[in-house]
């Protein structure tokens, strides 16, 4: 999946101790959260919108430690 504000790769970072996590673009946020409902991924989305410099609004959404972090990689590089 292409981030809609930068045009790179939405990339699943899992750098941290609370499990892996993406940020997102709000404007992508709800067909990102559809995604992975469909896949039974479990997430939380942080309920707070943030824009940078004028920037479009980015959130972040969680995924628990258990939850594998390449298999959500797969789901969003195989999204269009």
């Amino acid at each position: 999946m292409i981030d809609s504000t930068t045009q790179e790769r939405i990339i699943v970072s899992s750098d941290g101790t609370a499990g892996p996590y993406l940020v997102v673009p709000l404007d992508q946020l709800e067909f990102v959260e559809s995604m992975l409902r469909e896949h039974q991924v479990p997430f939380w989305a942080d309920a707070d919108a943030v824009s940078l410099n004028g920037k479009p609004e980015i959130t972040v959404v969680n995924f628990g430690p258990g939850v594998d972090a390449s298999r959500v990689q797969q789901l969003l590089d195989a999204a269009r």
